[in-house]
This record gives C-alpha cells, structure tokens and sequence, in this order.
C-alpha cells in the first residue's frame, strides 16, 4: 500500500499540471464551440469538418516526438546523461521539419482536402476559411512540442500548465472580439474563431520559451552546444520510435475522417451533433490523456532501470483513477444530460435526441482510458510498434461496424457510436494480453 501512495503521487505530480493545461485548454474549446453554436448552427458542422482533418496532421508532429521522449525518459532511468542530452538536442534542433511543410499543405491545398472529404458546397469556404487562418500554428508546433518534452521528460510540468492558462484566456478574448465583433472589429464568424486562436499561440510560445530557458528544475533539458552539435541520426532513431505513434495517431484519425465521411451521408447536423458528444467527453479524456503522458514518462523511466514493480504500479495506478473518472462521467451523463448538451447548442431537436448518445461514450471510457494508460506502458517500454499495428486493426474494425451500422441496419447517428464502442473494447482487450508479456518479460529479464 505504501507503494501505491508513492506511484500516485509521482504520477500526479507530473499530471496535475498537465491535467490543469488540458482541462483549460478544452474549456477554452468548448466556449469557441459556444460562442460559434449560437452565432450560427451550422458554424458546429464547420467545426466537427475542419478540426478533425487539422488535429490528425497536429498529432502527427506531436507523435514524432513521443519516440524521443521515450529514449530520454529511459536514458534517465538508466542514468545515461550522455543519451538525454543528446535525444533532447536533436528533437530541440530536428522537430521544426514536418510542420513547416503541413503549413503550406493546409494554406494552399486545404480546399482540396475539403473536397475529397466530401464537405458540402454550403460549408467549404468556412471550412478553407478556419484552416488557412489556423495554418501559421503549425510554424509553432516544433518549438513547442521539442520543449513541452524536456518539460515532461524532467518531471517538471507546472509552467505547461501556465503557458496553456495564458493561451486560453488570450484566446477566449480575441474569440469573442473576433467572432461577434467587439471594439470595432468586424463580425468574422468562423475565420474570427480560428484568427484568434493563432493570435493566443503565438503570444503564449513568447511565455514557454522564456520559461524554457530560466528554469532550474530541467534536468533533460540540452545545452546550447549540446543542440547544435545534436546529430540527425539520433532524431531519425527516435523518430523511428515515434513515426509508430505518429502513424498510430494517423489511422486513429484517419477512422474519424471516414467517420466524418459516413456522418455527412446522414445529413449536414450529424456531424455537429458528433462534435458536441465529444466535445463533452473530452473534458474526461484530456485527463486521461494527462494521466497517460506521465505514464508514458515513468513507466519508461522504470523499464530503463528493469524494475518490473514500478512498471506494473505506475499503470495500474493510473488506470485506477481512471476508473473512477468513467464512473462520474456516468453519473453526470445520466442526471443531466439535456443540460449538459444545452450549453453547444439552442437547438430543441438536437437537446432531446441525443442524451443517449452521452451515455454510450461515458460508458465507453473504460476501454478508453485502458486503452490509452496500458498503451503508454507498453511504448514506454519501447514498443510503439504494436500500437501502429492495433490501431490499423482499429481503424478497418470501426469504419466497417460504422458503414455496417448505418447503411446496412439504418441506426443513423447511433450506429457510429456503437462503432466506437465495440473499437475500443476490442483493442482494450488485445493491448491487455500485450502488456502482461511485457511484464512477464521484465519479470524473466530480471532473474
């Protein structure tokens, strides 16, 4: 039991930080979701079109890193100083190369993205409008993914908690300005959501890199020299390990792209309607999330210094609390559901219809969360393959129960949630027999 105290404690001393930057930054989401739900209903359809695309090619550049967060987490472990400074140079130095050439993929070419996703004639320019005014984020991701690693990495998250505090005040006013037009400034709708958001990243990478370069408390992070002598071997070895994961994420997007696809086919709401389940789920995901990349950090930190114990009590720890945020999901799900959908939305069709829905997802936590904490205990051992590998499973698994669900039995919006929750129930248990050999295996190393 003693033990158990420990584990939790050092996974919430590197999550609560990060649970606190995530669960601002969604509620800074949620009030754009908010303000654009009641300046025009069909601005939700805009949304759950655009962002979905966006995020899969965020997340690529996000998962790349994960390979280098993996080998320094491990170096740590291993008390290999030599390895951390020099993973932690190269992504520093290497991380910008992606995003740069997603920038001009998404200025340039998002109309014909658009269009091949099947956005409707009535959407597309709003759709190209969000994406090209957001597209000047993606000059920022490598800089600020690189150091929110060292952060993790150096089990020091309070200032990602900070710089996500000040990006989504900054970007809540200048939504609000943008949107409804305040102090002069033109109603811009939708390009005023996404304008404003690229604003608040920009003045709150001012804050992280400042952070970044007086903190004390980084023990991963390189120096000067160290990064620039950083070899691009070392980054294409770790991005080995985090291509996986950045394809990984891939296929997982690429399924909710099809899904997007499949929810057009049903009409212009369904999509919205989709947005808005999520959007409420993802309050309870971005803490998962939280909880997963401290996972990820410590169980690689254990399994760089073979220590089976630590390996299985971090995940375990981790999943437990977990649990009980599924069951408080449920509960809140089941006492108000009309309330809670209420707030996205004014409209009385969709505030009835889709209580039922919240509970699928709520319910669908479980998997959720054990797919997520046992996932980062098996990457951190070093295997971001298996990952790639289930979620390919996942991707051709969910896309076929969707289209089985709502073209061959016509259960509409419904179909696609049950989708998701045979998916994720599915991988939870493969990942499950996965991660006990990897114990298994620690357990024979170490005699």
């Amino acid at each position: 039991m003693k033990d158990y105290r420990i584990y939790f404690k050092r996974l919430l001393s590197i999550a609560i930080p990060l649970i606190l930057s995530r669960i601002i930054n969604q509620l800074q989401m949620l009030i754009d979701r908010i303000f654009l739900g009641h300046a025009d209903t069909l601005y939700m359809s805009v949304l759950g079109n655009a962002t979905f695309p966006l995020w899969t090619t965020m997340d690529v550049c996000f998962s790349i890193a994960t390979g280098a967060s993996i080998l320094i987490s491990q170096s740590v472990g291993a008390k290999n100083i030599r390895n951390t400074e020099e993973y932690a140079g190269s992504l520093i130095k290497y991380q910008h190369i992606a995003p740069f050439a997603l920038f001009f993929l998404w200025f340039f070419g998002s109309e014909l993205i658009f269009r091949i996703l099947g956005v409707s004639k009535t959407l597309l320019p709003m759709c190209v409008d969000y994406a090209r005014f957001s597209a000047p984020i993606f000059l920022l991701i490598g800089l600020g993914n690189s150091i929110s690693v060292v952060f993790q990495t150096s089990n020091h998250t309070k200032h990602l908690a900070v710089w996500s505090a000040l990006r989504s005040i900054l970007n809540i006013f200048f939504d609000w300005v943008l949107i409804f037009g305040k102090f002069g400034f033109p109603a811009m709708g939708v390009k005023g959501a996404a304008l404003g958001t690229t604003i608040a990243e920009y003045l709150g990478g001012v804050y992280l890199v400042v952070a970044f370069c007086k903190s004390g408390k980084l023990f991963t992070r390189p120096s000067w020299q160290g990064i620039l002598k950083a070899r691009i071997k070392s980054y294409l070895h770790a991005a080995r390990l985090g291509i996986n994961t950045a394809l990984e994420s891939f296929c997982w997007n690429l399924g909710n792209l099809v899904i997007i696809r499949i929810l057009n086919s049903i009409n212009e709401l369904a999509a919205g309607i989709y947005s808005i389940i999520f959007g409420v789920e993802i309050l309870a995901v971005v803490i998962i999330e939280a909880l997963g990349s401290a996972t990820l950090t410590l169980s690689s930190e254990a399994f760089g210094k073979n220590d089976e114990k630590q390996y299985k009590g971090f995940c375990a720890s981790a999943y437990t609390i977990c649990c009980g945020i599924a069951f408080m999901m449920i509960l809140a799900v089941i006492v108000a559901p009309q309330q809670i959908i209420s707030v996205f939305t004014k409209d009385e069709s969709i505030i009835s219809s889709s209580g039922i829905y919240l509970l699928f997802i709520a319910i669908n936590l479980f998997s959720k969360a054990g797919n997520m904490i046992i996932g980062s205990g098996i990457r951190g051992s070093g295997d971001t393959r298996w990952m790639f590998l289930t979620q390919i499973f996942g991707t051709v698994f969910i896309v076929s129960c969707a289209s089985l669900f709502v073209f061959k039995f016509n259960l509409g919006i419904a179909g696609v949630f049950l989708a998701v929750m045979a998916d994720e129930s599915t991988r939870f248990v493969i990942n499950l027999v996965k991660y006990r050999k990897i114990c298994k295996g620690m357990s024979v190393h170490k005699v």
